[in-house]
């Protein structure tokens, strides 16, 4: 039976790492602020806004919060942005997805001062990794990233299969996995003979948004499963895009759904506000 990798354990690890940082920086007369933008009422929205309110709080990082309406225009909304890009005091700035129709998401992101992008969208924070310059990294990449290296699990030559290509998750994982010296190939929805390809992976990342897709046959035996996906099954539990049952006795490591990959996203999110200072 694989062994669980406790996103919640390592996920609290880093952020006591960074409460105390921002300790140390408190004692400097430096505060650490993020401004976080939601725009609309999505339920969805509401819990990973709090969510990132509390992890705030808890690492003692000042959070700014700006909650727009609706009817918000894009001019309103980049205003907003410039207002804050020019504030010596805000560190980071999030501008919370998805964004109403009318608003474009990438015009915001493009929009945010490239030294305050925490979320790492941005053109600049990509580009950066592409060509291995410092810079900020995507959150759930950099925290699955985390979650191997903290598991002991070995990267370096190791091939790892990525599921899924969105410029979130799929695209900066793939650059992050090469990084670390793994052979990495990325399949989509116009893989041909899927099972044939992640059943090569020594280390096999799925985000592509489908619950329960991946069973045991797209496994290799004992290989190491991170699955991304959240969903809510017919009697409205979560689950991920792995079919966690089916795999976990034919892998070496998994991470659950929940409390696997998603609490490390907030925990990069707290890291890449105090990184310019470590």
């Amino acid at each position: 039976m694989a062994e669980r990798i406790d996103g919640k354990a390592i996920s609290a690890q880093i952020k006591d790492e960074v409460k105390s940082k921002v300790s140390e920086l408190k004692n400097e007369g430096i505060e650490v602020c993020l401004a976080v933008i939601q725009v609309g009422n999505d339920p969805a929205s509401n819990v990973y806004v709090g969510n990132k309110k509390k992890a705030c709080e808890y690492c003692g990082i000042r959070s700014e919060s700006h909650e727009l309406p609706e009817s918000t225009s894009e001019d309103e909304l980049l205003e907003l942005i410039g207002r804050l890009n020019a504030d010596a005091a805000v560190d980071g700035i999030l501008v919370q997805l998805p964004l109403p129709e009318h608003i474009s998401e990438d015009k915001v992101i493009a929009a945010i001062d490239p030294a305050k992008d925490v979320d790492g969208f941005s053109v600049n924070s990509v580009g950066a990794l592409a060509v291995g310059k410092k810079g900020f990294r995507s959150c759930t990449p950099a925290g699955i990233i985390e979650l191997l290296k903290r598991t002991g699990i070995e990267i370096a030559g190791r091939e790892c299969v990525i599921i899924g290509r969105s410029n979130i998750v799929g695209k900066p994982m793939a650059l992050m996995m090469l990084e670390q010296n793994a052979t990495v190939t990325v399949c989509h929805s116009k893989t041909v003979n899927l099972r044939d390809v992640t059943s090569r992976a020594d280390i096999l990342i799925v985000a592509i948004g489908r619950p329960k897709m991946i069973t045991a046959g797209y496994v290799k035996e004992g290989a190491v499963v991170i699955d991304v996906g959240i969903h809510r099954n017919e009697n409205n539990k979560l689950c991920g895009d792995v079919d966690f049952d089916d795999v976990a006795g034919k892998c070496s490591y998994i991470t659950p759904v929940p409390g696997g990959v998603g609490p490390m996203t907030i925990a990069m999110l707290m890291h890449n506000c105090v990184s310019k200072y470590l």
